[in-house]
């Protein structure tokens, strides 16, 4: 190994040139190592009424999360699972390997039992809280909250170095879409877009997601709603398994369409008030109640016309 670093230093030059040369070549070198983080919706209202087994669709997760260390062994993999009421870091890869490097360099055959029993005591943690919040039908998954922990997860690697893997977000969602994290979930598909973090999405459910349709096509994500889950590993390793330096060369699914509309966080009432000033992305009018929860603004009488003018007075004073 001496002899080999001695030749290959005197094919550049000196040391110094050799150094400098070998740092210009490492970014094109980690081109293709990727930051893979999978939000798994855990939703324990979707898995019993859904028609794949949730056992059978973690064998295909699990599968898949192999295969993309597979590929390349400076890859890394980060689970996150989401809940109806919250959310938890799974597992991580760097952080095994660092802990357990004994364990087959991390590969998830070695690590299978303990992150299957994390996941086991996340879920039944998950079930306690929902027992004490009554949910009408298929309650929706906490996405808002696993969307920012993933967020927070990929600035953390962004700030480690200049020299990192590249981030993207899967979410694999089978719930259906909650409108009270309508401006949540935006906020974060705005701030992946900003630090241009695509989000993948794979959606398992019956209906389509409106949220992960324009978190993809916001961020420049791949979104698909797999037809046959019995074959869920085929179209994970074929789709979401390639890099984003190899998708420049490749051509993925594109979506028919977006649906690019707002959920309101408010029930439509019968009796409407006034118009008042509200965020532009609820565009709501306010009901008897006067109150908009997301912003924490009441508001109250009209005010008279002499207040009024006196306000236009204010405004545009007279020189």
């Amino acid at each position: 190994m001496g002899r080999i670093l001695k030749v290959l230093m005197k094919a550049h030059g000196n040391r110094g040139e050799e150094t400098q040369t070998w740092h210009q070549y490492l970014p094109s070198s980690i081109q293709d190592v990727s930051l893979l983080v999978v939000l798994l919706d855990t939703n324990p209202f979707f898995w019993s009424t859904a028609s794949l087994p949730f056992s059978k669709f973690l064998s295909h997760v699990l599968a898949f999360l192999n295969s993309i260390l597979l590929l390349n062994q400076l890859n890394q993999v980060v689970l996150i699972a989401t809940g109806c009421n919250s959310c938890h870091f799974i597992f991580d890869s760097s952080s095994s390997v660092a802990a357990n490097p004994n364990l087959e360099n991390g590969r998830m055959p070695a690590l299978c039992s303990r992150l299957l029993h994390k996941l086991e005591e996340f879920v039944m943690g998950d079930e306690k809280l929902s027992k004490e919040v009554s949910v009408a039908g298929i309650g929706s998954s906490l996405l808002s909250g696993s969307l920012s922990m993933a967020l927070c997860y990929i600035q953390r690697v962004f700030r480690s170095g200049p020299l990192h893997p590249h981030p993207r977000i899967l979410c694999l969602q089978g719930s259906p879409d909650g409108p009270e994290q309508y401006v949540a979930v935006m906020n974060a598909i705005f701030s992946a877009q900003r630090s241009m973090v695509p989000i993948d999405s794979c959606v398992i459910g019956g209906q389509h997601s409106a949220f992960l349709q324009q978190a993809s096509y916001i961020t420049g994500g791949v979104y698909l709603k797999p037809q046959q889950l019995d074959g869920l590993f085929q179209y994970l390793s074929t789709v979401f398994a390639t890099d984003l330096h190899s998708r420049r060369f490749l051509q993925l699914p594109k979506p028919a369409g977006v649906d690019f509309r707002a959920s309101c966080v408010f029930a439509i009432k019968t009796q409407l008030t006034w118009a008042t000033y509200v965020p532009s992305v609820c565009l709501y009018f306010a009901s008897i109640t006067r109150n908009v929860q997301p912003v924490g603004s009441v508001f109250g009488q009209a005010q008279s016309d002499g207040n009024s003018a006196a306000d236009r007075k204010r405004k545009n004073p007279e020189t």
